[in-house]
C-alpha cells in the first residue's frame, strides 16, 4: 500500500474525529502577530450558513488542530500557514472553512485552487467542501482531475477548484481556463504523499510560483520529516507552522502474551483455547501472509465463526467496506495482514 492509498484509507474509515492526546505547538514567524485559539466556532468570522454547514458533518466543537489553525486561517490580513496534522484530527474541514469563507459568491471565477496528491483524494476533499457548503448559495466547486475535460480558453464559473498537481497544471497554462492571478487563497494538502513523486512535488511549485504576491497559502502535511519541512519552506513564504506534539501514551490496561506453535494447525488449536477460555466479543488477528489469512478464514469460518478478511488485492474502497462492516460489529473476527497496519 503506498502512502497515497493509506491516506485515503485512513479519510474513508475515520468519519469522525480521533479523540486525541496532542499538544498544539506554534512556530510563529511574526512575534507581533497575535496568537489566540477557540472553543467554538461561534467565536470565528463564520457566516451562519458555515456554522451551519460544520454542523451538519458531526462537528460540536472544534478539534485541537481547529481551535489554533482556523482563527490563524479566517484571519484579516491573510496569514499563511503550515501544518503538520494527521488524517481524522479535523484538518481538512478547517482549510474547507477557510476556502468557504475567502469565496466572493457574486464572482463567477476561480478564487481558491486546492492540491491533492491523488484523484480519489481530491473528491474527497470535493465532497466535503459541497457537504459543508450546501447552505451557502452560488458557490460551486469543480475537479480538475483526469477525465474531466474542459475547452481551451472557456470561461469557468466555480469558485474553488480541487485537483491534482498534473490537471492543475495543464488547466493553468496550457487549456488557460484558470487566471491565476486572481486567486486568493492556494491549498496544498498532504504534501508529504507529493515529495513521494518528483513529478507532483516539481508541479505544485510550478504553480504555486504564478500566483500573486497577496494570494493566502495554506499547506497541510501528516508527518513534518526533514524533507516535508524543507519543501514547505521552499513554496510558502513567512509562515506560521502548527505542528502537534504527541504525549507519550502508557497503555497499561493491555496484557501481551505468546504461545510457542510449530505448526499452522497447533497455532489454531492455541486459537481455540482462547476462545474457549475467555470471552472475546470481536477480536483483530493479524497474519504474516495472505496465503496463513486465507487458510484461517476457511477454518474459523468452518467453525462457526462470523469472519471478515483484509488483505493487499482488496480496493481502497473494499478495504474501507471492511473496517466499517467489523466497526459496526456484522463481523466477530477480522483477519488481516499487515495491510491493517500500514493503513
Amino acid at each position: 500500500v503506498d502512502s497515497a492509498e493509506t491516506s485515503l484509507l485512513n479519510k474513508l474509515i475515520r468519519t469522525s474525529l480521533m479523540e486525541s492526546s496532542h499538544c498544539v505547538e506554534i512556530l510563529q514567524r511574526d512575534p507581533s502577530s497575535p496568537l489566540f485559539s477557540v472553543k467554538t466556532f461561534e467565536e470565528l468570522p463564520l457566516k451562519k450558513e458555515l456554522l451551519q454547514g460544520i454542523y451538519s458533518t458531526g462537528y460540536n466543537r472544534p478539534s485541537k488542530i481547529q481551535e489554533t489553525a482556523l482563527p490563524i486561517m479566517l484571519a484579516y490580513p491573510p496569514q499563511n500557514l503550515i501544518a503538520q496534522s494527521q488524517s481524522g484530527t479535523g484538518k481538512t474541514a478547517a482549510f474547507v472553512l477557510a476556502m468557504l469563507s475567502r469565496v466572493n459568491a457574486a464572482e463567477k471565477y476561480p478564487q481558491c485552487l486546492c492540491l491533492a496528491p491523488t484523484y480519489e483524494l481530491a473528491l474527497q476533499i470535493g465532497h466535503l467542501i459541497e457537504t459543508i457548503g450546501q447552505f451557502c448559495a452560488n458557490i460551486k466547486v469543480t475537479y480538475a482531475v483526469r477525465g474531466n475535460r474542459v475547452l481551451q480558453g472557456a470561461a469557468l464559473e466555480e469558485q474553488i477548484i480541487i485537483g491534482t498537481p498534473g490537471t492543475m497544471l495543464d488547466w493553468c497554462f496550457k487549456r488557460r481556463v484558470i487566471d491565476i492571478k486572481k486567486i486568493n487563497m492556494f491549498v496544498l494538502d498532504e504534501a508529504d504523499i507529493m515529495i513521494d513523486s518528483q513529478g507532483l512535488a516539481y508541479q505544485s511549485i510550478r504553480i504555486q510560483r504564478a500566483l500573486p504576491e497577496s494570494c493566502q497559502m495554506l499547506l497541510f502535511s501528516a508527518t513534518f520529516k526533514e524533507t516535508v519541512r524543507a519543501f514547505a519552506m521552499q513554496i510558502i513564504s513567512n509562515p506560521i507552522v502548527i505542528k502537534l506534539r504527541e504525549d507519550e501514551l502508557t497503555l497499561s490496561t493491555i496484557k501481551q502474551y505468546f504461545f510457542v506453535c510449530q505448526s499452522r494447525e497447533e497455532k489454531y488449536s492455541a486459537l481455540c483455547n482462547v476462545y474457549g477460555s475467555i470471552t472475546i466479543g470481536q477480536a483483530m488477528i493479524f497474519c504474516q501472509t495472505r496465503r496463513s489469512a486465507n487458510w484461517l478464514s476457511v477454518e474459523m469460518s468452518r467453525d462457526g465463526h462470523q469472519v471478515a478478511i483484509l488483505t493487499a488485492e482488496l480496493t481502497v474502497a473494499q478495504r474501507a467496506d471492511v473496517i466499517q462492516r467489523f466497526r459496526d460489529g456484522k463481523e466477530k473476527v477480522l483477519i488481516a495482514t499487515n495491510v491493517c497496519a500500514r493503513g
